[in-house]
């Protein structure tokens, strides 16, 4: 088929058989998207179309792609049962993401490390998987480019901007994020400590 050798491309060959059997049986749209960098993929009900619309970033590894396409049929599943009556990511999208998890968990599909925090991470899984730091990590020792440098990898105070070109100021971590200063208007950013950066310097006051 057609769509298989286009999912070949984008999922782990293992779950592709899967992944296709959800496709028909909920009538899915599945959009291969442009990057975005504020979401990995998103999920539209069939509100004047015909089907159920899911994107997927296209620069995602496959596993992570695989995982980004089960996020969003876990919503489809809450839109057919409860439509827009639940919180987006409440204990019933939790449910629904654990169920389907479950499944692809079952088949050999990842490799050990990510098998093994995904079965702690749906227990009681996050908005997203950059939301889950140990899941975001291991994911993106898969992705398909070189490994730069990250937030988490820079001292504190230390100088650095990010791919816009702006300048920031490495401050203390506030739970999972770094509290970081913009050099240009002092106004204080939270980031994500996988967030790729560039070192400029270190600034001593």
């Amino acid at each position: 088929m057609k769509e298989k050798e286009i999912l070949k491309e984008y999922l782990p060959e293992k779950s592709i058989n899967q992944v296709m059997k959800w496709i028909v049986q909920n009538n899915v749209h599945l959009k291969i998207s442009r990057r975005r960098n504020s979401k990995f993929g998103d999920y539209r009900p069939p509100v004047n179309h015909p089907n159920h619309r899911i994107s997927i970033n296209h620069n995602l590894n496959p596993f992570a792609f695989l995982i980004t396409f089960v996020h969003e049929l876990a919503h489809l599943n809450v839109w057919k049962l409860h439509q827009n009556t639940v919180a987006p990511h409440g204990i019933e999208w939790k449910t629904e993401f654990r169920k389907l998890m479950k499944v692809v968990l079952k088949n050999s599909i990842f490799p050990d490390d990510i098998h093994e925090v995904l079965l702690q991470s749906i227990v009681n899984s996050k908005a997203s998987s950059t939301s889950d730091l140990k899941l975001s990590r291991v994911l993106k020792k898969y992705d398909n480019q070189t490994v730069g440098t990250h937030l988490e990898d820079l001292r504190e105070n230390t100088i650095f901007q990010t791919k816009t070109g702006i300048q920031f100021k490495k401050g203390a971590k506030r739970r999972t994020r770094y509290l970081c200063q913009n050099m240009t208007d002092n106004r204080q950013y939270l980031f994500h400590p996988l967030t790729p950066v560039e070192v400029v310097g270190i600034r001593r006051d």
